[in-house]
C-alpha cells in the first residue's frame, strides 16, 4: 500500500517520536506550497510566467517571474496557519514576520523559492529549498538575529525539485525520505526511504568555466579527476553539471557524486557563491543524513555559526571519501598559503 507524505509525517510524530505535531502540520503546509509552484513551472509559456520581472533581489541578482511568484505562494501559504513566527526568503531583503492578525507559532522557515532561476526558460529542472528552525524564545518579538543559528540546529529541511517528476525529497532528523507527486491524486507518495550515498564515487559536478579562478586545492582536486586512469586517482571521471543546485544535488542522493562551488579569486571579499542558511545547511543536512558529507573546504558546514541572514559560503558535499580528500588538499595547502 503507498505511503502519503501526511501518512509518513504522522508516523514520524505519533510512533517515532521525532517530530511535534506543529511542525508536521507547517511540512504539509510547505509541501502544498511546492505542488502550487510545480504547476505554475509546469505551465511555462501557456501560464505567462516565463521570463524577467524586471527586479533584482537583496543580492542584485536578476529576478525571473516565477521567483517572485513561488516566493509569493510560499508565503501566502504559510503566513496564516499558526506555525510560524516569522520567514526568510532569498529573495527579500530581510525577514518576513506573521501579521499580527494570524496566530504566530515557534518555528522559522526559510527557503530558496526557486533555486537555478537561469534553467527556467529553457526548462532544465529548477527546485524549492526549505530549512525550518525553532525560535529560541517563545516570549519575544519575531527578530533577524533569531535565524542566525547553525544548520545543526534544524528541525526539518528538504526540497523539491520540478523536473520530469515532482520529487519532494525530506529529513527531519531520521533519515532521508522522497516523495513523488502523484497528480492524479494530487498528494506526494513515499518513493524511497533510508536514501543512502555511495561513499565513493567517479562523478564531479562543478562549473569548469570558472576554473582559472579557482583555489589551488580545488584545481589539484578536479586536475587529477580528470586525468583519469592514467592519473593519480586511478580511474576515470565524469563530469554532470545542471547549474541548479537542487538538480545537481538530486543526482547526488540518487546514484552518488560530489558537488563543488567553491571560492574564487573573482570576488575575494566572498566566502563564496551559495548561501549558507538557504542552500548551504538544508543540502548540508540531507546529504549528512544520507551519509556524506559537506564542508567549505575547513570546515563543516552546519557548525558554521551564521553572521549574516544573506551570508554566501563555499560549499564541497556529497559522496563523504571525495569530500574528505578535498578538504585534506585544502588542509595540505593551508600551511604555504
Amino acid at each position: 500500500m503507498s505511503v502519503s507524505l501526511t501518512r509518513y509525517l504522522v508516523e514520524q510524530q505519533r510512533s517515532k517520536g521525532h517530530i511535534p505535531s506543529e511542525l508536521r502540520l507547517l511540512l504539509e503546509v510547505v509541501a502544498r506550497a511546492c505542488k502550487g509552484i510545480s504547476h505554475a513551472v509546469n505551465k511555462g509559456a501557456l501560464g505567462g510566467v516565463l521570463g524577467s520581472a524586471g527586479s533584482a533581489n537583496v543580492q542584485g541578482e536578476v529576478q525571473k517571474k516565477l521567483d517572485i511568484i513561488a516566493n509569493d505562494v510560499l508565503i501566502e501559504a504559510n503566513e496564516w496557519g499558526g506555525h510560524l513566527a516569522a520567514m526568510a526568503s532569498e529573495e527579500m531583503d530581510t525577514i518576513h514576520a506573521v501579521p499580527n492578525r494570524y496566530p504566530q507559532g515557534e518555528y522559522l522557515l526559510l527557503f530558496d523559492p526557486l533555486d537555478g532561476s537561469s534553467n527556467i526558460d529553457v526548462n532544465v529542472s529548477i527546485g524549492t529549498i526549505f530549512s525550518v528552525l525553532k525560535k529560541a524564545d517563545a516570549s519575544t518579538m519575531v527578530r533577524e538575529s533569531d535565524f542566525l543559528q547553525a544548520g545543526t540546529r534544524q528541525v526539518a529541511a528538504g526540497y523539491c525539485v520540478y523536473g520530469p517528476q515532482t520529487t519532494l525529497v525530506l529529513t527531519v532528523g531520521d533519515g532521508v525520505a522522497m516523495f513523488t507527486l502523484d497528480r492524479e491524486q494530487g498528494s506526494f507518495v513515499l518513493t524511497q526511504e533510508d536514501v543512502k550515498i555511495p561513499e565513493d564515487t567517479q562523478e564531479f559536478a562543478i562549473n569548469m568555466s570558472n576554473m582559472r579562478h579557482w583555489a589551488a586545492p580545488v584545481r589539484r582536486y578536479v586536475d587529477e579527476c580528470l586525468q583519469g586512469k592514467e592519473g593519480p586517482r586511478g580511474k576515470d571521471f565524469n563530469m554532470r553539471w545542471v547549474a541548479s543546485m537542487v538538480a545537481d544535488v538530486h543526482r547526488i542522493l540518487t546514484r552518488g557524486g560530489i558537488f563543488l562551488y567553491p571560492w574564487d579569486k573573482r570576488e575575494p571579499g566572498k566566502a563564496g557563491k551559495l548561501r549558507l542558511m538557504y542552500e548551504a545547511n538544508p543540502m548540508s543536512w540531507l546529504i549528512e543524513q544520507a551519509g556524506g558529507a559537506a564542508s567549505n573546504g575547513s570546515a563543516r558546514i552546519l557548525d558554521l555559526e551564521p553572521a549574516q541572514l544573506h551570508q554566501r559560503v563555499s560549499v564541497i558535499l556529497g559522496s563523504r571519501h571525495e569530500v574528505e580528500r578535498v578538504v585534506r588538499y585544502h588542509q595540505e595547502t593551508a600551511p604555504a598559503a
